[in-house]
């Protein structure tokens, strides 16, 4: 096994995506370790006898992906004797001269404290107050409600586009007990039709995600799980709700698919 290092003065999230979506190209088993606030000597030169450590371990220099602004801190880092590589670097100078500005390093700019920040901490407050349908009477208030039957990934996509977003995600479960019964929508969910996106799931996934849950229950049978997908799509069909089949999907791409299906608002930056 291999080591690779996401270092920076900062929180290290954009060396971790940059240096994650690089590697998860390549079949090879990788050791992560991630080193944020790197923002001294001293914490320096810890990072640099992690890195011979784990030369000495490995046999083999470890990848170092690193985004500093304070350039003595990088070069000392870069210097340590594992493989550097900088993706800001790559692109900071083109992108200086086509757009005839110079660059202005800062530290935390990226994952600071900015002007969307509270809209996420708006978003994720929203999405924890208006799970599973806990409060109807904020719906007007969504950006978008998700609905489908329990366990389909309603709960982390909601978090998940608020935290990364700042999208105000309500969700609703579909329920055998009510909702099934006259194949409709609540009527506070009628008046929001037009935020609603459906999500569903292979009947086999359901089966073993409730299984997990209350294994033997009827809740988690694969009749009970068969039943519900197969009429919550009938709902979704006829009061044309948007769906998607989250099956093969991470919450991340659950998360993209909505947001390219939906042309909502991001507040990431």
């Amino acid at each position: 096994m291999r080591t690779a290092f996401y270092v920076s003065d900062g929180t290290a999230l954009t060396a971790e995506a940059f240096g994650h979506a690089l590697l998860s190209m390549f079949p090879v088993e990788f050791q992560h370790t991630t080193l944020p606030f790197i923002d001294s000597e001293a914490k320096a030169d810890k990072v640099c006898r992690q890195i011979n450590q784990a030369f000495e371990k490995d046999g083999e220099p470890p990848l170092i992906f690193h985004t500093f602004v304070n350039e003595t801190l990088k070069q000392k880092v870069v210097n340590c004797g594992g493989i550097s590589y900088d993706f800001l670097d790559q692109f900071v100078g083109s992108v200086a001269q086509q757009i005839g500005v110079q660059a202005e390093p800062k530290t935390h700019r990226t994952h600071g404290v900015h002007k969307n920040y509270n809209f996420r901490v708006d978003a994720i407050n929203y999405a924890l107050d208006n799970d599973d349908g806990k409060k109807l009477n904020q719906l007007d208030q969504a950006d978008i409600i998700l609905v489908g039957v329990s366990r389909t990934g309603k709960t982390p996509t909601s978090l998940y586009l608020a935290l990364q977003y700042g999208i105000k995600a309500a969700n609703y479960p579909i329920t055998d007990d009510d909702d099934f019964e006259h194949l409709d929508l609540p009527k506070e969910l009628k008046l929001q039709r037009h935020k609603l996106f459906g999500l569903t799931l292979d009947p086999q996934r359901l089966h073993e995600i409730r299984s997990q849950r209350r294994q033997g229950s009827q809740y988690a049978s694969m009749q009970q799980c068969q039943f519900e997908l197969r009429e919550v799509e009938k709902l979704y069909r006829k009061e044309a709700v948007p769906f998607i089949n989250s099956t093969h999907f991470s919450v991340e791409e659950i998360a993209a698919k909505i947001l390219a299906k939906t042309n909502l608002q991001r507040r990431r930056y």
